[in-house]
This record gives structure tokens, C-alpha cells and sequence, in this order.
């Protein structure tokens, strides 16, 4: 027993100690959840006596999983028959499935398929239809329909858009195919077992009474499917126990409901709550800034982080007029620091969107700086600059076969596989280069292989090349717009699930160009292609070198020194249509919790936006952090109200914020007055 109550402070303590009944630990950055979470776990097994087979511990990766397991077997004072079930929630859904998917009418021998296996099936089928969708967002739409429960008929149903009705064609032809061949996608392993638990009372009952103590990790990260699937699991008794953070909830674009860890307590009668806010990781000052900024939200459940280390260096501010000087002024910081003993792997630079990474990769290169890119590809190897850079190399090289390979339908202009096949065969059979061969054939002096049709898009291709080829050889002052209105590459992706990133990182490429030639009016393309070969060149290093990510990328990360860059308006926070700022500041707030004695945080005056350079002003996260004192920097107000607060009001009495929105200059509130449901504005209510 002392084992596993050794280091816990009084709130970790509290919720290892609670048996039955829905418990909410609301964990703050570094406040030791996985510790709870393995401890509670042991000391249900361990001391209280519950057989390990009625427990089920659901996490989001198997990584997570395998040290809950080890860390939790470990506290358990004698072996255990059998180790308690601890997985992921897909693992979950397949061993289930094995065992009942026969009530489906299916047999238990079907085969999993991959997103690669998924997304040739669907170009298949969309080839079949003649649908010309970009596949990545065809996926992406089945995806979210399943985890939505919504099958394909009532999809055929609801679709009002040309291309989502298309998407819904598809969806019903691979579900039908999927089903014949015994196939299951990762979808399906959670959608499947919720569909059977859903139509199996007496099986539901069997489920819930066999796992008799659920708990949960990262519980802020759960969808509609998740949480419907754990409603069945524990309907029998409501013995569940999450761990959590509403100010950590960062994924709402890949379909996370913040809302199942805000009305937590409303979904499971008598919810115990037990707020874990001792912060084991970073110092005071970091801690206050994380704080000030996350109070802005509104849509919380409200807990404020205490630093366990106590007091630290300020968090500093790092001014720079433009992003390479940023990237130069880090360099020289993180060398002093690696000169005074730093060990580089320690070191992190933070951004909000993957764009500003090429400034920095491009900086530490020149700096001799290693380093290693976590969560993504460099700048360089990413699919929409590679295919720049191939357009470039074939302006300067037409006889450049390969990246005229990779350029010639893209965007697309209705040159199939087959017709490629036919020119690259009749190129070789001529000893011409793929690019001689169709002028070739387009002039009529060498046979057409293709048909009229993919004869008038190459023509296209061709006026197309010849035209910029000849800008090029003039001045590049206004290359980039002519190609880019010439091209228009990013329409290709445009209609991509992640379009809006992949035309950010086409817009900083154009953007650097531009730069580059404002700095060298003498440039070539040529010259150009040669520096740029030499930056994306760089050996990959993963030892004894700085991290560079995304912050969505560095959640549940630490970092002795870290520097966060990109703190401006339009970048960070992110504006525009669909981003949501309260979303924006939580991400402020995991990559603020990520340092754990040094925190930079940067920002320019001029920056790369939407391929030019722009003066861009300073983020409102930074006044929102209380770091800087701007009367210029536009402050986001929090409402003095937050979900959970007790307020009274002179009708209906005292009642329960459920809900608070922005309505003008005051606040709508969602208030529970003993049941009677009611939206109230704030200023006729008082606190309590």
C-alpha cells in the first residue's frame, strides 16, 4: 500500500482513493496524471481486491498504453493472475470484435485494412464512377461519417453539395465492397462495436458488467463515437474514471469534442471531481503566464496550476524584424546556451502552423546547427514544394524526364497513366526526351499517340512552359506571379483536408523567392535551384540536436529551453474561417506548459503572408499572457462567468452556469436552475 501512495500529493491521493461512481480528475500540464492513473488502477487491483478482468484502462496510443501497464504492474505489490486489459481504444474495438462481429452477420476472420489500402480502394472507385475528387478528402469525409455514425444511405440522403453528394456515391460503393471482402478500416473498429453493443441489450449488459471500472485517458480528446461507446460500456454501474484537460483539448479539427469533458458531470449522475493542479514540470513565472493567457477562454471548467519547483527566470520576449533574422538571433542564443553545457536535446523551437519551420531549418543550416524536425516532413520534402521545385526544374531544363513526370497532371489536366505510358514509350523508341517528343508530336512532325483531348491540355503544358521560360530568362521581379496565375497549383490543393496548410507552405515558398530575388536582382533560376538543393541536402540528425515541431506535435512533451516562434496576429492565433480562438489559446497554452525553466517567446515585425512579405503586428496572446503592455495589441476579454459557477438570479433563484457565449457587450448564459434549463444574459444574474 505505501508503494503505491508513495509521492502522491493530498488531490493524487484523493482520486486513488475513490472506488465507485464517475470521477473527473481534471490534470493540469505536469501535474502527474499517468501517475494517478497507474496508481489508481493498482490500488483497486492490489488493495481493494478487484478481479483485473473487470477493469478496461482506454488510452490514444499503444505508447501510452505499454507505460501505463509496466508503471502500474510495478505498484501491485504480487503477481496478478492476469494483467489488467489496458489498451487503446481501437485494440479495444478489434479484440471485441473478434468476439462478436458474427452478430453482424460477418465472420470474426475479416482482415484490417490500412489508410493506404483504404485510399487505393477509393481511387478505384472513384475511377469506376468517374469522380475526380482529390482521394485524401474522400477519406477524410468517410472517416468523419463513421465516427458520426451516419451510414451511407442517410449521407445519399442529406447531401446537398455537388461534391459532398459524389463523396457519398463512394462512401456507399466502398462500404458495400468492404463488407462483401470481410474487410474492416480503422473506422469500423469502434463504429462496428458501438453498432453491436447498440442493437445487443443483453450483450451491453454482459459488456458493462464484465468491466466493472473503466477509466480513461486524455478524456479531452474524445469524439461523439467515443463517448456513446463508453455510455454502453459503463451503463451497468457508471464506474468510470477519466483524466483529463479542457485546456489542453487541441484537436478539435479532427473531430475532439471539448464538450465531453465540460459537461462531463451532467453525462454521469453524482460525478465526483478532483482537480490536480500542482505542476510538477515548470517554474513559477511560466506557470503565471500559462494561467493569465488560459483565463481568457471562457468554455472551461476552471483550475489554475501551481508550480511544485517554485521561482525561475522571467519568461523572455525575443523582437526580430523579419523571420531570418528570428531564426539567426535563436541560432546565437541556443549556441550560447550549448556552449555553457546545454545539451541540444533539451532545446525546442515551437510553431503554430508547419510554414515557419523553412526560415528556421534554413537558419540553423547556415548556423551549423543539428537539428531534427519531429511531426512532419522539412520544408524541402514536402509534396507541394517538391512539385515547385519540379515546375523550376523544368523551365530550366525541359528535358528534365523525371520532374516533368511529376508535374505533368498536376494540376490535373486529364492526362491519364495510360496516355503517359504511350508518350514515355514512343520518346524512348525516338531516343527523344519526353518533352521533345510531344512538342514533337503536337507539331506534327512525330506520330500523336494520345488522343485530341490530352493533346489540347499538353498544348497548354507547353505555352505554358515556353512562356515562363522566357520570363525567366529576363528578370525573375515577376516570375512568381505569372507562374503562380499561369500554373494555379494551388487549386490542385486546394480541396484537400489539409489544403489551407499546404497553400500556407506554397505561399512562404513563393514569399522566399520573391526575397531572394529583391536581394540578388541578378538571380537565376538556376542559381536558385542550386541553393536550394544545397539547403534540403542537409544529413538527417537525430542525435545531440535542437527539436524542431509544431506544437500540435510537441503535446506531452518537455523541454529544459525552449523558444516559441510565430507569436503574431494571422499566425498565431491562426484567423480566419473555422479557426476558433478559444482552441487557438489552448494551444498557447500546451506549448507555454512545455518549458520547464527557459521559455523564449518571438516575434516579428515582417513576415511572409500569402506569398508577400507583409508588417504584421505582434500576437494579443502576448498582452493576454500579461508580458507586454500594448494598448495597440487586441485583447480578447474572458467572461467573468465560466461553466460549473453558481449564480443567483431574482426569478428563477440560484442555479448552475452549464454554458457561457459572447452576445454583444454581455454574455449569454446556459443556467441549470434545479432542472429548469434557462439562457439568461450575465448581467442579470449575480455570482456566488
Amino acid at each position: 500500500m505505501e508503494q503505491i501512495f508513495e509521492s502522491l500529493n493530498p488531490s493524487q491521493r484523493e482520486a486513488v482513493e475513490h472506488i465507485d461512481g464517475a470521477m473527473l480528475i481534471l490534470a493540469g500540464a505536469g501535474s502527474g496524471k499517468t501517475k494517478t492513473l497507474t496508481a489508481r488502477l493498482a490500488y483497486l487491483v492490489g488493495e481493494v481486491g478487484i478481479d483485473p478482468a473487470n477493469t478496461l484502462t482506454l488510452t490514444f496510443t499503444n505508447k501510452a498504453a505499454a507505460e501505463m501497464r509496466e508503471r502500474a504492474l510495478k505498484l501491485m505489490p504480487t503477481k496478478v493472475s492476469h494483467p489488467p486489459l489496458l489498451c487503446t481504444f481501437h485494440k479495444f474495438g478489434l479484440l471485441f470484435l473478434k468476439f462478436h462481429i458474427e452478430k453482424l452477420g460477418r465472420k470474426n476472420t475479416f482482415v484490417i485494412i490500412d489508410s493506404d489500402d483504404k485510399k487505393r480502394l477509393l481511387r478505384s472507385i472513384a475511377k469506376e464512377l468517374k469522380i475526380d475528387l482529390n482521394i485524401a478528402f474522400i477519406a477524410s469525409e468517410i472517416s468523419k461519417y463513421k465516427n458520426s455514425l451516419l451510414t451511407p444511405e442517410v449521407v445519399l440522403q442529406k447531401a446537398e453539395l455537388s461534391d459532398y453528394k459524389q463523396v457519398a456515391k463512394i462512401y456507399e460503393v466502398y462500404q458495400t465492397n468492404i463488407e462483401e471482402n470481410n474487410l474492416v478500416d480503422f473506422d469500423d473498429l469502434l463504429m462496428l462495436t458501438y453498432k453491436i453493443l447498440d442493437e445487443n441489450e443483453t450483450l451491453r449488459k454482459e459488456t458493462s458488467n464484465r468491466y466493472k471500472y473503466i477509466m480513461v485517458d486524455e478524456y479531452q480528446d474524445t469524439n461523439e463515437l467515443q463517448y456513446r461507446l463508453l455510455k454502453h460500456l459503463c451503463s451497468e454501474h457508471e464506474n468510470i474514471c477519466v483524466v483529463g484537460d479542457d485546456d489542453q483539448s487541441i484537436y478539435g479539427w479532427r473531430g475532439a469534442n471539448i464538450r465531453n469533458i465540460l459537461e462531463f458531470a451532467d453525462n454521469f449522475k453524482e460525478t465526483k471531481t478532483v482537480k490536480l493542479e500542482t505542476n510538477y514540470r515548470s517554474t513559477e513565472p511560466i506557470l503565471k503566464a500559462a494561467n493569465t493567457l488560459i483565463e481568457h477562454n471562457s468554455t472551461r471548467l476552471g483550475k489554475k496550476l501551481t508550480s511544485h519547483k517554485g521561482a525561475g527566470t522571467e519568461v523572455k520576449l525575443l523582437h526580430s524584424l523579419d523571420e531570418s533574422m528570428e531564426a539567426k538571433a535563436i541560432a546565437h542564443q541556443i549556441h550560447e546556451l550549448i556552449d555553457e553545457g546545454a545539451d541540444p536535446d533539451d532545446i525546442a523551437v515551437l510553431y503554430r502552423i508547419n510554414a515557419l519551420s523553412r526560415s528556421l531549418e534554413e537558419g540553423f543550416s547556415k548556423e551549423g546547427l543539428g537539428f531534427k524536425l519531429i511531426g512532419g516532413m522539412r520544408f524541402y520534402e514536402r509534396a507541394e514544394i517538391k512539385d515547385i521545385i519540379s515546375y523550376f526544374r523544368v523551365l530550366s531544363n525541359p528535358h528534365d524526364d523525371f520532374s516533368l513526370l511529376r508535374i505533368i497532371n498536376k494540376p490535373k489536366r486529364g492526362i491519364g497513366k495510360a496516355s503517359i505510358e504511350k508518350l514515355q514509350k514512343a520518346a524512348f523508341d525516338t531516343q527523344m526526351s519526353l518533352y521533345a517528343y510531344i512538342e514533337e508530336s503536337l507539331s506534327g512532325r512525330q506520330e500523336l499517340v494520345i488522343s485530341k483531348k490530352v493533346a489540347t491540355s499538353l498544348a497548354k503544358l507547353t505555352e505554358d512552359i515556353k512562356v515562363l521560360r522566357e520570363e525567366a530568362r529576363t528578370t525573375l521581379g515577376n516570375f512568381i506571379t505569372l507562374f503562380d496565375e499561369r500554373i494555379k497549383l494551388k487549386d490542385h490543393y486546394a480541396t484537400m483536408v489539409d489544403g489551407f496548410e499546404r497553400i500556407m507552405n506554397i505561399d512562404e515558398f513563393y514569399g522566399y523567392f520573391r526575397d531572394a530575388v529583391v536581394k540578388n536582382p541578378d538571380l537565376t533560376l538556376d542559381e536558385f535551384l542550386n541553393d536550394i538543393s544545397l539547403q534540403s541536402d542537409q544529413d538527417q540528425i537525430e542525435e545531440d540536436a535542437i527539436t524542431i515541431m509544431s506544437i500540435h506535435a510537441a503535446k506531452g512533451l518537455e523541454f529544459e529551453h525552449l523558444f516559441v516562434i510565430g507569436l503574431e496576429e494571422e499566425f498565431f492565433p491562426l484567423l480566419g474561417e473555422g479557426c476558433n480562438m478559444e482552441e487557438e489559446r489552448r494551444l498557447g497554452y500546451v506549448a507555454i506548459t512545455r518549458a520547464k525553466s527557459d521559455l523564449t517567446l518571438c516575434y516579428v515585425d515582417s513576415r511572409f503572408y500569402k506569398g508577400r512579405r507583409k508588417m504584421i503586428d505582434k500576437s494579443r496572446f502576448l498582452g493576454e499572457a500579461g508580458l507586454i503592455q500594448d494598448a495597440s495589441l487586441k485583447i480578447t476579454k474572458a467572461s467573468t462567468f465560466k461553466k460549473g459557477d453558481l449564480v443567483k438570479h431574482k426569478i428563477f433563484g440560484i442555479g448552475r452556469v452549464q454554458a457561457a457565449n459572447k452576445s454583444g457587450k454581455d454574455y449569454k448564459l446556459l443556467i441549470n436552475f434545479g432542472g429548469n434549463k434557462k439562457e439568461i444574459l450575465s448581467s442579470f444574474v449575480q455570482s456566488l
